[in-house]
């Protein structure tokens, strides 16, 4: 029978391998915080950015948008896509909105023709035309 100073921890557990996975995970981890921050400031200040201010219901045909666009560069005509919807959220108007070049920020109000009465209008979007 031999004695247990002849063996050490590592004869009887095995050697560890060395952590393969670390210089990976740095990698992968260095290259996803700096896409995370470049997509959050990339997507939080667009060209072109709308927001509702009010809309009110004319008649039963027609709905009127007061909405307020603010583009980085004033000197490029916008055109803006606005809907009406009823009670159902069904779209029952859409019009194109052309914005000329000008301000950078301004208001506009709009009349949206629809098919019947009209509970909500919305800008979908705004792009440069």
């Amino acid at each position: 029978m031999q004695s247990d100073a002849q063996f050490s921890y590592n004869d009887r557990y095995g050697v560890r391998p060395a952590n393969r996975w670390v210089a990976p995970a740095l990698v992968f981890g260095i290259l996803g915080i700096s896409w995370l921050t470049w997509a959050g400031l990339h997507h939080s200040n667009p060209n072109i950015r709308a927001s509702i201010i009010s809309f009110t219901a004319t008649t039963d045909r027609q709905i009127s948008l007061r909405y307020e666009v603010i583009r980085k560069d004033k000197n490029q005509p916008i055109v803006c896509t606005l809907v009406a919807r009823d009670y159902d959220k069904n779209v029952v108007g859409q019009i194109e909105d052309e914005i000329a070049p000008g301000l950078s920020a301004l208001q506009q109000i709009t009349a949206i023709p629809t098919r019947s009465q009209a509970v909500n209008a919305d800008v979908v979007a705004c792009r440069i035309k």
